[in-house]
């Protein structure tokens, strides 16, 4: 079996379905019944269905972005309406949230290290004190 698509759950999937095309660059392509759907690439698809209920917990499942400036994508994920999690930075991830709080975390393209316990080393100080 292959991934298709991702699936975010979403109150507002309209609202979701434009922070994450913004922050993808992927175009919103069409809506179908309670699903928001952003330009499929690579063979990947990214949807948003509408749900009854708002995010409650820690997701179980999250996307890792590249970038070749994390800290700059950090200050767009914000303009966009999105947060840095800072609860997490004890891990050296930068993690963030989109305006729903689902988490995801912004990675260095490239390697970087982790030590025996998971935790990264990309993130600077001035990173962490944003």
């Amino acid at each position: 079996m292959d991934i298709n698509c991702v699936i975010v759950d979403a109150v507002d999937p309209d609202r979701l379905a434009a922070f994450w095309s913004e922050l993808l660059d992927r175009p919103i392509t069409g809506r179908t019944g309670p699903y928001v759907w952003l330009e499929r690439r690579n063979g990947l698809g990214v949807g948003f269905q509408r749900t009854d209920g708002s995010k409650s917990a820690k997701n179980r499942l999250h996307l890792d972005l590249e970038s070749e400036d994390p800290a700059a994508e950090q200050a767009r994920v914000e303009a966009l309406g999105g947060r840095r999690l800072t609860e997490y930075d004890p891990g050296g991830f930068l993690v963030m949230a989109d305006p729903e709080g689902n988490e995801f975390c912004i990675i260095p393209k490239g390697p970087f290290e982790l030590d025996d316990e998971g935790r990264a080393d990309y993130l600077t100080a001035d990173a962490q004190a944003t």
